[in-house]
């Protein structure tokens, strides 16, 4: 591969380590890298999930992410918190403002509310050697906000990140850097291919099955046959597993962009009836539905997931169906997603629900049907309950089943990334 001819930036990738645990531990003034901390969803549900733990938590109490709060040890030396979204947003927004001090805010990326990309090429006659710089901020961030933070800088988006996931992590100062140079020795010996970001465990098993399993193996198989096995995204993963990743920070995401549009819900209680089950469901369809209108796309695989109660002994199903016409009308989700519940479902009480289009496409796609005259007043009526929505709040205009128990999009409107604002 001659990298001559790639681009050669100064990109960090900068990531708040136990971000949320970090947040309470600096309201509470406690060390979180020395305390046993833990978040956890609603302390007064014992089967709600732990958000997030402090790395004693982990490694003391073997209390990790998704640990139930019933799974927590009695122990005196725990710090057991709520989530205070409102606060962690704020945080996240006045990080952002700090890397903001230092760049203009078309050379930022946030990526998530814990990580950022920062593009300091360019800054040298400002503020140096890009390599200082980008410590000199990771440890104003620690001074500034007492969260402890971990970076990896590359010549691209993609190796700032893997430097960052792979090596700085692990390392006691928090902090690698990876030029072209070192992909041969610290990438390619990688191996399961889902620890490489932007491999998921789907692709990594048609991965195997074709004889490839370390980044290595990837690097060094035919392109021709990973084109034809997986179309663009096999282009992508080769050139990925050379170091190479051509998009620019504050433009093109570095792994494609949205293939789906979803949504998960851990249900406050357990659902006895189909009835409950479907009365969130059709809140569920509709936030999808509204997600993709918005987006101007239509999808033509359709995901429904169910998880039973661990009183129930759990288990559970998930099921897709393709229709013949993509949509993203509400109640043709919603008519797809019954059909599959009721071929499925077997009376037993549900505690989590998931529902997702896929194989998207543009919405301009959308034909005119002889047998469906009513599809675009639907789509037009939907446009503007999105637009009130959006103007007035989500609960400016609800569907009758969310005024009854079983409906959620009132509680859940309190609510920030499903947690207590």
């Amino acid at each position: 591969m001659d990298y001559d001819k790639m681009p050669r930036r100064s990109i960090m990738c900068v990531d708040m380590r136990c971000f949320y645990a970090s947040c309470m531990a600096s309201l509470a003034h406690l060390d979180v890298m020395n305390e046993a901390i833990a978040v956890v969803g609603n302390l007064q549900q014992k089967g709600s999930v732990v958000l997030a733990a402090s790395p004693i938590m982990k490694k003391r109490f073997q209390v990790k992410t998704g640990t139930r709060l019933y799974e927590i040890p009695n122990h005196p030396d725990i710090h057991l918190f709520e989530p205070k979204m409102e606060f962690f947003v704020s945080m996240s927004m006045e990080i952002t403002k700090l890397l903001n001090s230092y760049v203009p805010k078309e050379a930022i990326h946030v990526y998530s509310i814990d990580e950022s990309f920062v593009d300091l090429t360019g800054t040298e006659k400002l503020w140096g050697d890009p390599e200082e710089t980008a410590r000199k901020i990771q440890d104003e961030i620690f001074r500034q906000f007492e969260i402890p933070n971990t970076v990896g800088m590359g010549p691209n988006m993609l190796l700032a990140k893997l430097a960052l996931d792979i090596e700085a992590k692990k390392t006691k100062e928090g902090f690698a850097k990876w030029d072209y140079e070192d992909v041969k020795e610290k990438l390619w010996p990688l191996s399961p291919l889902s620890e490489m970001w932007g491999i998921g465990r789907q692709t990594e098993q048609s991965l195997n099955g074709i004889g490839i399993f370390s980044v290595g193996d990837l690097a060094n198989a035919d392109l021709t046959t990973l084109e034809s096995r997986f179309g663009v995204m096999g282009n992508q993963l080769y050139h990925h597993a050379w170091g190479i990743d051509l998009s620019k920070v504050g433009e093109a995401p570095l792994i494609e962009g949205q293939v789906s549009y979803g949504k998960g819900q851990m249900l406050m209680r357990d659902y006895n009836t189909k009835k409950e089950v479907l009365a969130v469901l059709l809140e569920m369809c509709e936030d999808v539905a509204r997600r993709a209108r918005e987006a101007y796309k239509i999808g033509r695989t359709i995901t429904l997931g169910i998880a039973y109660s661990k009183n129930s002994f759990g288990g559970g199903f998930q099921r897709s169906r393709t229709i013949d016409e993509p949509t993203n009308d509400t109640m043709m989700i919603y008519q797809v997603c019954q059909q599959i519940l009721n071929e499925n479902y077997n009376e037993r009480p549900v505690r989590h629900i998931s529902v997702s289009i896929t194989k998207l496409e543009s919405e301009h796609s959308m034909q005119l049907s002889l047998f469906d005259t009513k599809r675009f007043q639907r789509r037009k009526l939907g446009a503007t309950m999105d637009q009130l929505r959006s103007h007035y709040g989500s609960t400016s205009i609800l569907r009758a089943v969310s005024y009854t128990d079983a409906g959620t999009a009132i509680k859940r409107s309190a609510l920030i990334g499903g947690h207590k604002k």
